[in-house]
């Protein structure tokens, strides 16, 4: 027997609302069930991983996941929980971001096994590109009244607290699109259940209107809180804005470090959300965290789940190469192993001097790479004191005054690490 998916969100606290019967709908055969994602980016986001994991634990529960990709909402832009009007993007453009959509979702859900309930994607542009703007308000619009548009959240938060902007009746009549499309799945794919965040119930619950009043049949709801830090902030953003899935927007090193410095009342509730771990697992390691918070289970087994299911194990295993560079359990050849993106993003901020290659012809003397040539020491006295000490090392490995640099060391063929200490970094770049 299937595992109850209801029971599953609950435990996992996925579960902000859901239509009565639901649950019991769910048990009695495999259903299909919708989310709609945003085509207008070549990339999800971490925020959009909370309804894919609905649709992953969906599928695990035995059921079979729909991914929408609204190329004709797309076009649109949705109010709900927005204060502008979004970019509306041609079909090239909005064809060729489905197909980037379409791969990232493969990292979670099964598109191709041939299983009964393997995942399939649809655009709801293909349905709505031939219908005429006279045969929507004919066979569509005449079912939905203004007044229960009006009474949508969605829509009277855009006209009570807008300034000169206000709504303009595309995005005003965004529900009707949403809810065709959940109409649209359930004639043709007997689709029963959409799904998405809580911001989304009244764009959903319009579709299940639609599917009572023109088919005469009963479509089902499920809304998923929406995720927000402990401090308050956004959940999905970082000071460089998203955190995106396509490794080229956000380096898996990045994307790691993310999940790595959640604090651990965020990383107790995302385990449960962003994981596949079970309850007992999650539970174990919750135990485990409360003994010793300064070890940082959570956050450690946290990042690892998600960044090797987004990114893969090989570029996990970089990643927390990576990150241990900083904290000094590395060595001269894991630094040596870094790429040039890794090695800018792991050494970001680090202070910095370009130099001219010529200068590791003949070697230069570790002194004159310190001070005359960086700057990093201040005086040629400071940098043999310091060498004398044995506190500087080139590329994690600790030097004397006989050293001298070479084409041998460089990282990625350009950089050099310089180091005083534990924490005191410089950079030489040789051009």
């Amino acid at each position: 027997m299937n595992p109850n998916f209801v029971e599953e969100l609950r435990w996992r606290g996925m579960i902000h609302d859901t239509m009565p019967e639901t649950e019991e709908h769910l048990l009695e055969s495999m259903r299909l069930a919708y989310i709609g994602f945003d085509p207008t980016a070549d990339s999800l986001h971490i925020g959009n991983l909370v309804p894919i994991m609905l649709l992953a634990f969906f599928q695990r529960c035995g059921h079979k996941p729909v991914a929408l990709v609204g190329g004709a909402t797309g076009m649109i832009g949705d109010p709900s929980g927005k204060s502008a009007e979004r970019n509306l993007l041609d079909e090239t453009t909005l064809r060729h971001n489905q197909e980037c959509v379409r791969a990232q979702l493969a990292h979670f859900l099964d598109f191709d096994s041939g299983a009964a309930n393997e995942a399939i994607m649809v655009n709801n542009y293909d349905w709505m590109k031939d219908i005429s703007f006279l045969d929507f308000i004919r066979d569509v619009g005449k079912h939905i009244t203004v007044n229960y548009m009006m009474a949508k959240d969605s829509v009277k938060n855009r006209i009570q607290g807008e300034g000169v902007d206000g709504m303009s009746f595309t995005e005003f009549t965004y529900q009707l699109v949403q809810g065709y499309d959940f109409l649209h799945l359930y004639r043709e794919h007997d689709c029963t259940l959409q799904m998405g965040g809580s911001d989304q119930w009244g764009n959903i619950t319009t579709g299940t209107e639609m599917i009572r009043r023109i088919a005469g049949g009963k479509g089902f709801a499920l809304t998923c809180p929406l995720i927000t830090k402990s401090d308050g902030s956004k959940f999905g953003k970082s000071e460089g804005g998203n955190v995106w899935l396509d490794p080229k927007r956000t380096s898996p090193y990045k994307f790691y470090q993310y999940w790595l410095n959640t604090s651990d009342e965020d990383a107790q509730k995302y385990i449960k959300i962003f994981t596949f771990l079970n309850k007992e697992e999650v539970d174990a390691l919750v135990a485990e965290h409360t003994e010793a918070p300064h070890l940082r289970v959570l956050q450690k087994r946290l990042a690892q789940e998600v960044t090797t299911t987004v990114h893969g194990e090989q570029q996990y295993e970089k990643a927390v190469q990576a990150s241990q560079i900083l904290f000094g359990r590395s060595t001269s050849e894991d630094l040596l192993k870094l790429d040039k993106e890794t090695f800018l993003e792991v050494f970001d901020g680090v202070p910095q001097a370009k130099l001219d290659r010529g200068l590791l012809n003949d070697g230069l003397d570790i002194i004159g790479a310190l001070v005359e040539q960086s700057g990093f020491l201040k005086s040629n006295g400071e940098a043999r004191r310091a060498l004398k000490e044995n506190s500087i090392s080139v590329n994690k490995e600790k030097v004397n005054d006989s050293r001298s640099l070479n084409t041998d060391d460089l990282i990625s063929d350009q950089f050099v690490l310089l180091q005083r200490g534990k924490r005191n970094y410089f950079i030489l770049i040789f051009q």
